[in-house]
């Protein structure tokens, strides 16, 4: 049975808060019941200051609409929002998941440590490369939401990002379109441009907002920015160019101007976005275009960009497929529609599975949420337990009076058993240390023969993966000529390499690694003769420093015979080291980025291995 308990949606935008009181009907569908905008003036896009101004919206908007729905689900601005579509290699699902953790650490502008990410694989293209949708935020701006959610009282659901939003609210309302269609998002200080086309969606953030037009005409018209923005909005609009009237009232022919300069700034970015889509995604030319967002209301901008992109043009209406409520004043959302996609989209999360569903909710909010959710049991808990220990603290005071007095009796007989407690301890204390100079002087004695294991080991391992990867490139061509060499080891702190020290100039004494790919098993040193070694005068024996090495490695460049056979050949490595009885798998990766060297015919690539015993000296 569905649940009709209405809830909340919230976009919270650079330059309005925009909210929407849903509730999910008989037939299953969503229903509108209450919606606002509320804008949030130039504090709302500066980050000091936005918190506190999303908060005061917030809890005006609730307390104005009489609003009593406590679930909510938001959506972070496009600002905020890293996005990114990336093309992965044909691969085994297995390994999907670790290819996209590598693909994020290589793309996100942040450490990972310090952002929410996700993704959703939309579909594969031709050519067999699945296509990634790859999303992450600043972990403290969604913890800054959920602040914001808790003083209004309100429960926060999920934390979405706007091109995910607007992308479901789109495939809900207009999914019988079929070839290639365009909407165009244009916010206060970025925009969203996302193509359709086939069940296929792309998706990308223009650093350009309608912020720009307000701010360049206040700076003209030295006027405040709350102020500037009232007059763009009230008598703004795009100017048509060529040979016009100018008009009369000088505020209309400023901002005419300076909007038809950003709009021409926001079409050569779609114009190009158009290009690389067709380009680069092998995507159709765009049949028709969509307009939504606060700014694209402004007269004559769907006018410019018909003229423009030569395509029809409307706006964008979330609500096409979404019942409305009685209670809601048709006239006033008929001229709002176009910018309230993202909150549509939100409420389609609780209503059935959408075509990108993520939840860029931290970890640290899911466990206060969870705490929260306990509070009141804790607190009875806590009660009872205060009770219990008072009656217990009674009983136990009555108690300590007669241990005083057994305590007094026993001490004579307690501090003789003490004196022979401390000879017992001495004596203990120097077996010990007799044990464990033995001890360590077993361990120098195994220790000999463990560098030898360890350099055979990484042999077996890299002779495995150029078999394997031989075997698999054999159906495409014959006599393939597979390499695999470690070109330079280190470890931290640095004891000393294979073939060259950390500069890549070969140590005193060390071979040279030949320059053909004859005997792809001669790359690494046999275990009877392991690689010198340089060894820091103040390592004490027995100490363990090395318990990460560094391998270098580089390989014969196959991707002539497949596009993917690098990506393979690193993945080949790792996964045949970590299958190493030596090597602790959980601790040991690959790093760094592949980079091939044309010059060679060769490419490098990084692996970080623990062994599960350090190497001492």
């Amino acid at each position: 049975m569905l649940n009709t308990k209405s809830f909340l949606t919230v976009d919270f935008g650079a330059g309005s808060l925009k909210l929407a009181e849903f509730e999910i009907n008989e037939a299953g569908g969503l229903r509108l019941k209450n919606f606002v905008i509320k804008p949030l003036g130039l504090e709302g896009s500066q980050e000091a200051t936005r918190e506190k101004t999303i908060l005061a919206a917030l809890q005006e908007v609730l307390v104005e609409k009489n609003l009593k729905s406590k679930n909510v689900n938001v959506c972070a601005p496009g600002f905020h929002v890293f996005s990114k579509f990336v093309k992965l290699p044909p691969v085994d699902a297995a390994k999907v998941g670790q290819i996209i953790q590598y693909e994020a650490q290589q793309n996100v502008p942040f450490p990972l440590s310090e952002v929410v990410w996700d993704y959703q694989i939309l579909g594969s293209a031709a050519s067999g490369e699945l296509e990634v949708l790859l999303v992450a935020i600043k972990s403290e701006i969604v913890e800054g939401l959920f602040r914001v959610a808790e003083q209004a009282k309100l429960k926060l659901q999920l934390c979405d990002a706007s091109p995910a939003a607007l992308c479901n609210a789109f495939k809900y309302n207009y999914g019988d379109l079929e070839d290639c269609t365009m909407l165009l998002d244009i916010g206060a200080k970025t925009s969203n441009l996302l193509f359709f086309e086939k069940g296929k969606v792309f998706s990308r953030s223009i650093n350009l907002g309608a912020n720009a037009i307000t701010q360049d005409f206040a700076t003209e018209a030295k006027l405040k920015f709350d102020e500037a923005e009232k007059i763009k909005i009230a008598e703004g609009f795009v100017s048509l160019g060529g040979a016009y009237e100018e008009p009369d009232n000088p505020h209309q022919a400023a901002i005419s101007k300076i909007a038809r300069q950003f709009m021409t700034k926001l079409h050569i970015q779609v114009n190009q976005t158009i290009q690389f889509y067709r380009g680069q995604q092998g995507g159709s030319a765009p049949q028709r275009l969509f307009l939504s967002g606060g700014a694209s209301i402004m007269p004559y901008t769907a006018q410019f960009f018909a003229e423009k992109l030569n395509v029809p043009v409307e706006y964008f209406n979330p609500f096409r497929n979404v019942q409305i409520d009685p209670a809601v004043d048709l006239e006033e959302l008929s001229r709002v529609a176009h910018s309230l996609g993202e909150v549509v989209g939100l409420g389609l999360r609780n209503l059935a599975t959408c075509p990108v569903e993520m939840n860029l909710m931290p970890d640290s909010t899911l466990r206060w949420q969870s705490f929260n959710q306990k509070k009141p049991y804790l607190i009875a808990t806590v009660f009872s337990l205060a009770l219990v220990a008072g009656a217990v603290g009674l009983m136990f005071q009555k108690l300590a009076v007669n241990k005083e007095k057994e305590v007094d009796r026993l001490q004579p007989q307690v501090a003789k058993l003490t004196a022979e407690s401390d000879r017992f301890k001495q004596a203990y204390g120097r077996l010990q240390k007799a044990q464990k100079e033995a001890g360590q002087a077993a361990a120098w004695m195994q220790q000999r023969y463990y560098w030898g294991d360890f350099a055979a080991e990484m042999r077996r391992a890299l002779i495995r993966s150029e078999e394997g990867i031989k075997k698999k490139l054999s159906a495409q061509k014959s006599n393939v000529d597979v390499g695999i060499w470690i070109e330079q080891m280190t470890s931290a702190p640095e004891l000393g390499t294979s073939a060259t020290g950390t500069g890549g100039v070969p140590l005193p004494g060390a071979p040279m690694l030949p320059e053909r790919f004859n005997d792809p098993r001669a790359r690494l040193m046999a275990p009877e003769a392991p690689p010198p070694v340089v060894v820091d005068p103040n390592v004490q024996p027995g100490q363990a420093t090395n318990s990460v090495i560094t391998f270098i490695c580089r390989a014969v460049n196959l991707t002539s015979v497949d596009a993917s056979a690098n990506s393979e050949i690193a993945f080949a490595v790792e996964s045949e080291i970590k299958a190493s009885p030596l090597i602790d798998p959980k601790a040991t990766q690959l790093v760094g980025q592949i980079l091939p060297d044309e010059a060679t015919g060769t490419f490098t690539f990084t692996v970080n291995v623990t062994p599960l015993n350090p190497l001492n000296f």
